[in-house]
């Protein structure tokens, strides 16, 4: 099996005084920022991306929506219900669920999921504050993630 890549991308800062519910939170002037920021991140350091799994949050179809502009070809995106408010096991099922011809996926949401996700699959204690994007590399099936199946290549944010 060829090498997979996983992308951890935590949305980009939210409005924290908005009135709105949680789901329909928008970006705050910074997240707006720091969105396309991490798109260009990604251009610049990730071959392409075969397919983008995204929290039906607004704050992270947003932050993938303007994040994804910056892309030459952006990929295929998703809204999966499961990546919002989503535990590890919810994570771990939409990864799971990754077609086996996907080599390079990224998938936008939330903390302590994605946060926690992270550190699970690589064993390391990994922080991710917003618009942080941890790029993750495993010679293992999609099926088959779980605890220490991948490596951290690399975690970043944009500035704030």
């Amino acid at each position: 099996m060829s090498e997979l890549t996983l992308i951890l991308f935590r949305h980009a800062k939210s409005d924290q005084s908005s009135a709105e519910a949680d789901i329909d939170r928008p970006l705050n002037p910074r997240g707006l920022r720091q969105a396309p920021e991490a798109g260009r991140w990604l251009a610049e350091n990730v071959d392409g991306i075969d397919l983008a799994v995204v929290s039906p949050a607004h704050r992270a179809q947003t932050t993938w929506d303007l994040a994804s502009a910056e892309l030459a070809q952006p990929p295929e995106t998703r809204i999966d219900d499961r990546v919002y408010n989503a535990s590890i096991s919810d994570l771990l099922d939409v990864v799971h669920d990754v077609p086996d011809d996907v080599r390079t996926v990224v998938l936008v949401g939330h903390n302590p999921g994605i946060e926690d996700l992270a550190s699970l699959l690589t064993n390391d204690s990994v922080e991710m504050p917003t618009s942080a994007l941890a790029v993750l590399e495993s010679d293992a099936a999609w099926s088959s993630a779980g605890e220490s199946w991948a490596s951290l290549r690399v975690i970043g944010s944009p500035p704030t």
